[in-house]
């Protein structure tokens, strides 16, 4: 078994893979402050819970967005499961041609949800995580990344609007029945989240205009995916599991 981690800005998620199947997935909130132990405690919890044992685990790998707490996390695989993890990073095998200007700048999020989304939907293909920050990507019809963009998610949209603001309130992420509110709540819920509808819409249809590919394949990932989704007739599939899944497959391609 392997052990798969995908580490974001707000969320730590993990899964445990058997081959190409998903044994059991997790996520826990990222904390900067904790330390190696406070990881490892938790993870043992989250073992213990589904009956699993960390001797059972014969490799990780790990797509990490914050610098600041890799070591922390490789110093949790080393102590409790003594297994010295591989990261997603430049230089390893893909099977994706990146054509970024700079492609040591491309997140190793993207990378794995561009591998896991080119394996399973094939090209062309365009691929939506909705995380911390909402970011699209493309893949070309030959199979190559031609790029993508990157735009506030609904989460940290909601936060600029409620302390950007002195009046307005905080609310619940809750679609409303209609886009015209009666009340400043459901204005705020309606104009966040419809809005985000129309934002997904119109830039996978501009990205399928500049990438000359009508037919491709639009998956969504993260956690309002499916929010989104059911509003938005651009968005065909959804998984959870894409990120993870492409970090896995990094896994096989390099180290199996």
């Amino acid at each position: 078994m392997i052990l798969v981690m995908d580490v974001g800005n707000t969320n730590i998620k993990t899964a445990v893979f058997k081959g190409r199947e998903l044994v059991k997935s997790w996520r826990v909130s990222t904390n900067t402050n904790y330390t190696s132990d406070e990881y490892g405690v938790k993870m043992l919890s989250m073992f213990d819970h589904v009956r699993l044992s960390v001797s059972d685990i014969k490799g990780i790998m790990i797509s990490s967005v914050v610098p600041s707490i890799n070591f922390t996390i490789e110093h949790m695989c080393d102590d409790y499961f003594n297994i010295t993890p591989h990261f997603v990073e430049p230089g390893l095998k893909t099977g994706i041609n990146n054509l970024y200007e700079n492609p040591k700048e491309l997140g190793s999020d993207r990378i794995s949800n561009a591998v896991a989304a080119y394996a399973q939907y094939g090209s062309p293909c365009i691929f939506i995580d909705f995380g911390t920050a909402t970011s699209f990507g493309a893949i070309s019809g030959k199979g190559n990344f031609v790029g993508g963009c990157i735009l506030t998610g609904i989460r940290l949209a909601r936060e600029a609007v409620v302390t950007g603001t002195s009046k307005l309130p905080h609310f619940e992420l809750v679609l409303p029945d209609k886009v015209i509110g009666r009340s400043t709540i459901t204005n705020l819920q309606s104009g966040l989240l419809y809005g985000y509808v129309g934002q997904v819409n119109y830039l996978v249809g501009r990205i399928k205009q500049e990438m000359g590919e009508d037919n491709a394949t639009v998956v969504a990932t993260g956690g309002f995916a499916h929010y989104i989704a059911d509003q938005s007739d651009a968005i065909m599939h959804v998984d959870a599991l894409l990120t993870l899944k492409g970090i896995r497959m990094i896994y096989e391609k390099n180290y199996l």
